[in-house]
């Protein structure tokens, strides 16, 4: 979501089993059932404690059906590099999102553009990569950029193992997103407080410099309200600053 996975901080992670839920066939109903019918949620993001950008997410649902679409504005001289825009679309299920279609668009470079067609019957992902096809195979439960920060929302507190595994394409290639949960945190943002959970990312190759952390409102339907990640010296913090739930 919004600047998390540029390119410029793609990493490949080591396989491992996918997420899994636990819920009862009941409780899947009933977390359908809850689901919110829109999410429209707005960041400050800022590298290294200066504006860097500002992102835009709608997350909708129609029946059976979902749509994500976010856009990532930069600031000052961040703004030569145009919007950053994603797109999923696909089926809503029991077991979460079905992504069946997604993109990003980075400014006018058509040559950026990053497309991923998600062909669930022949367990098959085509993602095209500068007008070229790119097949991998398609596990359960994989997700792609602008998808998987909703995918939480299907799971309660319990389900949360000590360790999450999450397949995710970035339309270049697909990983292994894996996390470890700290532990419940309260955050206070702009004097408003959220009870949180802490993932951190396991990843084995990376240095003790190198990390990237969610922070997800337990009573917002898991909906992200703080991201950091440091790579390459670098620091980028996403902070809520508006939330709409519907």
């Amino acid at each position: 979501m919004g600047w998390a996975e540029s390119e410029l901080f793609e990493k490949t992670l080591p396989d491992s089993a996918p997420l899994e839920t636990s819920l009862a066939p009941s409780e899947k109903a009933s977390a359908i059932k809850s689901l919110p019918k829109s999410v429209i949620v707005q960041y400050d993001v800022t590298k290294n404690g200066q504006p860097f950008a500002r992102v835009k997410e709608q997350f909708k649902v129609t029946s059976n059906q979902y749509q994500v679409n976010s856009v990532t504005k930069g600031l000052g001289v961040y703004a030569l590099l145009g919007e950053r825009k994603l797109s999923s679309t696909g089926e809503l299920n029991a077991e979460g999102l079905k992504p069946a279609h997604f993109e990003l668009h980075q400014g006018d470079n058509a040559k950026k553009s990053l497309l991923a067609d998600f062909d669930w019957p022949k367990k098959s992902l085509q993602m095209t990569v500068k007008g070229q096809p790119k097949m991998a195979a398609l596990t359960a439960g994989t997700q792609d950029l602008a998808s998987f920060p909703y995918q939480f929302m299907f799971l309660k507190t319990a389900d949360f193992k000590k360790s999450i595994t999450m397949p995710v394409t970035t339309g270049k290639k697909l990983n292994q997103y894996q996390y470890k949960v700290e532990g419940e945190e309260l955050l206070e943002i702009d004097g408003k407080p959220y009870k949180t959970l802490h993932l951190v990312e396991t990843d084995p190759e990376k240095t003790a410099a190198e990390s990237k952390q969610f922070w997800l409102a337990t009573e917002h339907h898991y909906v992200p309200v703080r991201i950091m990640m440091t790579e390459d010296g670098a620091t980028l913090e996403q902070i809520i600053t508006e939330l709409q739930i519907e």
